[in-house]
């Protein structure tokens, strides 16, 4: 009986110490037990008028104990105000019982041991000895500070224009400056003669595309510089301008840009033609390939109609007009500036050398010759020009055929047209094809050696090609006309 008291006394202690110390906030837990309580006077004696027995005595001594380490868990919970409840054992209650040791799972957590905390991860997740760290921050550089008031992430660059003190952030486009005209002619024409000698439109799409925010509201000038170089140039040079026009439409020039372009050029033509005297011509042909190339409307040469400031400007729109209103003129576009020489196929160079000869014959004009054989732009096929004239020369058997052939070899001569090496070729494929030429002219050495003679008099032929002139071989019948006679030493 006296260790049952003693025990119940230490009971007391115990419930007193739990129940009225514990938080306030585990006076509002009301706890049901399914066991039925007995009621325990100070000397262990039942209230009900029954006397307790020991073992209902250490039965309910153990419903209590039970009964406060609910109540302190809890407590212990709601302080730590966690979804997943506390992961540490709660304390002994003493009474000689053994606490339990925390488990791995507990020791390695990262959340608050302090019952204070938020429930949060330490140091938002990155924190601890041998942890890997926060996601992503190995891409961040160690000597830039997040706490700098001039710090500011990739993310917010990317965002849209955000209020700073009330003021909307600058946009950076309106900090790019704005080249001056004479500045983009400086970065465009240089662009523009590279792609005369590469022939890369996509090259000078690229870097116009770059340079887009730099040109600003003068992206017209791109169209009046590329004008204005190929007027200087020749005619497959300005077949490649109107290529590159039609390849920057919509990705660097507008409609609008086009149309203010050819503006500015229809009234500076009268400085334009001061160093191309055709300038009204070849910007005529300029607007109508714009045309068909679907660049600008076929209104925009209507508009001027009425409107004209000079005679030049009238010429250029006229001869537009006159290209586009010919029969199955929009087709014909593709071919306003002619095919590049070396894209022409043998048969039809041929066939124009032959018809710039004929022409030059009638009109006896060389320096409309000499401009038909350049815009053929063939340098390397100039020696067909000097075997046509010499055979045509040949089978004439006129004196003023030779004597004009010879007039116009030699001012081609001069201007460096036709070079030593294609006047050469041509003579020494005229000496080949003798024995085929005399068939059908029987004549056709004597013309050939006057021909020559006058020639070298005129300073066209060396010594050396003047030897290699065939000559005539031994005759069969007296009654050629000289005798039968072979010249010997003529020269």
């Amino acid at each position: 009986m006296a260790s049952s008291k003693h025990l119940l006394n230490e009971l007391d202690d115990v419930i007193s110490y739990q129940v009225n110390g514990r938080s306030d906030s585990c006076d509002a837990i009301e706890e049901v037990d399914e066991e039925p309580d007995l009621d325990l006077d100070t000397n262990g004696i039942s209230t009900n008028g029954h006397g307790a027995t020991d073992e209902e005595r250490k039965a309910a001594a153990l419903r209590i104990i039970r009964r406060a380490k609910r109540a302190g868990g809890l407590a212990r919970d709601r302080a730590y105000s966690t979804s997943e409840g506390s992961p540490f054992p709660a304390p002994a209650l003493g009474l000689g019982l053994a606490k339990e040791p925390p488990t791995r799972a507990a020791k390695n957590s990262r959340k608050s041991r302090s019952g204070f905390g938020r429930g949060l991860p330490k140091k938002g997740g990155a924190g601890g000895k041998g942890t890997w760290g926060k996601l992503g921050c190995e891409l961040e550089l160690p000597w830039i500070d997040p706490n700098d008031p001039n710090y500011e992430s990739d993310s917010e660059k990317a965002d849209s224009p955000k209020a700073i003190n009330g003021k909307s952030k600058i946009d950076l486009k309106a900090l790019v400056p704005e080249l001056s005209e004479e500045d983009v002619r400086k970065s465009v024409e240089p662009l523009i003669l590279e792609y005369f000698e590469n022939s890369d439109s996509m090259e000078v799409l690229f870097t116009l595309q770059e340079m887009l925010p730099n040109l600003g509201a003068r992206r017209w000038m791109v169209v009046t510089i590329t004008v204005e170089l190929a007027m200087d140039h020749k005619p497959s040079h300005r077949e490649l301008a109107s290529v590159l026009i039609s390849d920057l439409y919509q990705k660097v020039i507008s409609q609008r840009d086009i149309g203010k372009a050819f503006d500015y050029l229809l009234k500076n033509l009268d400085d334009l033609v001061l160093d191309t005297p055709d300038a009204p011509t070849i910007l005529g042909n300029f607007m109508a390939r714009a045309i068909a190339d679907d660049c600008i409307p076929p209104k925009f040469i209507l508009s001027y109609k009425g409107h004209v400031d000079t005679e030049l400007a009238g010429k250029a729109l006229c001869r537009a007009d006159t290209l586009l209103n010919m029969k199955h003129g929009l087709v014909r576009l593709d071919n306003v500036w002619g095919v590049g020489g070396g894209l022409r196929p043998v048969k039809y160079l041929i066939k124009k050398i032959i018809l710039l000869l004929k022409e030059y014959l009638c009109s006896g004009d060389i320096e409309e010759a000499s401009r038909c054989l350049r815009e053929l732009e063939v340098p390397h096929f100039h020696h067909e020009l000097v075997y046509e004239a010499v055979v045509m020369v040949i089978e004439s058997m006129h004196e003023k055929t030779e004597e004009a052939m010879c007039k116009l070899l030699s001012a081609l001569f001069r201007s460096f047209i036709i070079s030593i090496d294609q006047m050469k070729n041509g003579f020494e494929r005229v000496y080949d094809v003798m024995p085929e030429i005399v068939i059908d002219v029987p004549a056709a050495y004597s013309i050939l050696e006057r021909f020559v003679t006058r020639c070298k008099t005129a300073g066209m032929l060396t010594d050396e090609l003047v030897r290699k002139m065939p000559s005539r071989g031994r005759k069969r019948f007296v009654s050629e006309g000289d005798g039968g006679l072979v010249k010997e030493g003529f020269w």
